[in-house]
């Protein structure tokens, strides 16, 4: 492992040097080079620890794929061997488990074991539960755990436990300027894209709550458009299913070469409370109506919970690309704030509910102070159906047109609507 000092920063050098309690955590900004040095003091661990097995805990296997693999590779190259099917790494000799850890069931693929030394990845969003067997299967034999974090709330598990006058834990607070590798230029373009909350969290570092609105950027004036800016290579389409709540679907086009190059361009939104109830079936035959105007829907993602509208839409025969949506909600709220605050997503002004429900969307206070990020579930059904779209689709890019270069799955109809609906386009 050949590297100089002269690729690492004074704070990088500073944490590698000095991380040599029992738990070692390094938090802070994005991009701030957090993970190029813990995973290099991981490194040095996995050499100098006595002989055993070690661990390295993410959120799930993608994540370590997308996270600590590339970083590996990148340090040591010929030396890691990744057994995909096993979960397991192995370098110079040592075995490291690979665990993901997304809940309260995650405790038990620890329980029982011994480990040498661990590494976690985004611990803020490890089960506290799983963290605490961790620490007590790295408690012997000077086993060390080191971690990284973007903040959370100051109300959080790992700030409140771990960061705050715990004597067993070295901290390290990150900013982007402590990342050699980064420019200016991608600073800047990174501050760009972040706002509120989360320009709090991710770029300045600080651990704050959530508090007032989710979207407190919005202007109608900067963010909505009064119609659609280009034709659209193709679309995808958000399904957010109510029967006593509303019920919305959200039209988003997508072009690269268009600004701005995603755009809500319609919304269907069903209040049963106001304009009388609908079944599985009604709903289906109108979303099929919804998205028939436009031959290249490339997904329609819909509420994983809403297992009966799937069926029923499936029945149709027509071979409608649906998906599940993928529901993390504050990964989701992230991924929208960052494609508006950049000018890259715009609301048409047709969709007036759901620009009523982005103007009124707030965290809700009570869960702020328990130390949890969760909005108020009021009045959220076209931002969930968008928010369904979106993040399904695009998940944490933020390079729109590099996500698009794929060619656009066509629907197996004409244009044409195959049957009239009491419910059609808003």
């Amino acid at each position: 492992m050949q590297l100089t000092d002269s690729h690492l920063s004074e704070k990088q050098i500073q944490a590698i040097a000095t991380s040599n309690n029992k738990i070692n955590i390094w938090h802070g900004a994005v991009r701030s080079g957090k993970t190029y040095s813990s995973l290099l003091r991981f490194l040095i661990e996995v050499q100098r620890a006595p002989p055993g097995e070690m661990v390295i805990i993410c959120r799930d296997a993608h994540a370590f794929r997308r996270n600590i693999l590339p970083v590996l590779y990148e340090l040591i190259n010929e030396d890691v061997r990744y057994l995909e099917g096993k979960n397991l790494l192995e370098i110079w000799d040592r075995k490291i488990h690979v665990v993901g850890a997304h809940d309260s069931r995650s405790e038990g693929k620890l329980r029982g074991a011994t480990f040498r030394g661990a590494y976690v990845d985004e611990a803020t969003l490890i089960p506290h539960s799983a963290f605490i067997v961790l620490v007590q299967r790295c408690a012997m034999g000077g086993a060390r755990i080191f971690a990284t974090t973007n903040p959370d709330s100051p109300g959080h598990w790992l700030k409140k436990e771990f960061l705050e006058d715990n004597p067993d834990v070295n901290q390290y607070p990150f900013t982007m300027l402590d990342n050699p590798a980064l420019t200016m230029e991608e600073r800047e373009y990174l501050e760009r894209q972040h706002k509120g909350i989360f320009y709090k969290r991710f770029i300045l570092g600080d651990w704050v709550l959530a508090e007032g609105a989710v979207f407190d950027f919005f202007d109608e004036q900067v963010h909505t458009i009064p119609k659609p800016p280009a034709n659209a290579k193709f679309y995808i389409c958000g399904v957010d299913i109510g029967f006593t709540n509303p019920t919305a679907f959200t039209l988003i086009g997508v072009n690269p070469d268009a600004q701005p190059p995603l755009w809500v361009e319609a919304e269907y939104y069903h209040d049963s409370k106001i304009k009388g109830s609908r079944t599985d079936s009604d709903y289906a035959q109108d979303l099929i109506y919804f998205v028939s105007q436009r031959p290249y829907v490339k997904g329609i993602y819909v509420d994983p919970a809403a297992a009966s509208f799937k069926v029923e839409i499936r029945r149709s025969g027509l071979g409608l690309p649906i998906r599940d949506a993928e529901n993390n909600v504050l990964d989701g709220i992230r991924s929208l704030t960052s494609f508006m605050a950049s000018g890259d997503l715009k609301i048409c002004r047709s969709c007036k509910n759901l620009i009523r429900e982005i103007q009124g969307y707030c965290w809700d206070p009570k869960e702020s102070e328990k130390g949890y990020d969760e909005p108020i579930k009021k009045a959220d059904h076209g931002i969930d159906s968008m928010r369904y779209a979106v993040y399904s689709y695009f998940g944490n890019k933020t390079d729109i047109r590099a996500k698009v270069e794929e060619s656009p799955r066509t629907l197996g109809f004409s244009s044409a609507p195959y049957a009239p609906s009491p419910y059609p386009r808003r």
